[in-house]
């Protein structure tokens, strides 16, 4: 597994799930994971490449769904060792890149107003994907017994804390550029 690219350990998580195809890998990534980790086809398909190379994971037996081939991969042993040592890790990097942000930071540059307006671009998404995660969350009480969902809920409720308390820094940075 390529030293620090985290997409390998993202699609093994996923493959030990179930099998799934290089676009349904990126459905997952686009869905719930995609509110704090991001992927794209540019680097799903080069992983699965390599990761195939070095026997983490093995393609399927392909079929065919309205004239299109699909391919799904599937965990090997091998991958599921490799997932295992990377959850047993105690170092990680958890990387903060907000362009909201940076342009706050560099907001005196211009005027208070386009500052202002960005907040509030910031906060109307902030509040879509907090109505997302509110839905993922009252689905996921309901099969917490379930011992995969148990992370998923810790993960989702994660988001739904972060980004009330981003809500609760858009009011007050309004409110003191508005002064």
């Amino acid at each position: 597994m390529a030293k620090d690219r985290k997409i390998d350990v993202v699609i093994l998580g996923l493959l030990s799930h179930e099998d799934l195809t290089g676009y349904d890998i990126k459905k997952r990534l686009d869905g719930a994971i995609g509110f704090f980790w991001k992927g794209s086809f540019g680097n799903i398909y080069p992983a699965l490449s390599s990761m195939e190379e070095e026997g983490l994971i093995s393609k399927k037996k392909n079929s065919k769904t309205g004239g299109r081939e699909k391919i799904p991969y599937h965990i090997t042993s091998k991958g599921t060792k490799a997932l295992r040592s990377w959850l047993e890790e105690t170092q990680v990097s958890n990387e903060l890149k907000y362009e909201t942000l940076l342009k706050l930071y560099f907001g005196g540059a211009a005027d208070r107003s386009i500052t202002v307006r960005n907040i509030e671009i910031f906060e109307e998404d902030i509040k879509r994907n907090l109505a997302v995660l509110n839905m993922y969350k009252e689905n996921l009480e309901k099969v917490l017994d379930e011992e995969d969902h148990v992370f998923y809920y810790l993960t989702v409720t994660f988001g739904i804390d972060t980004y009330e308390a981003y809500l609760k820094w858009c009011s007050k940075a309004k409110k003191l550029l508005k002064k």
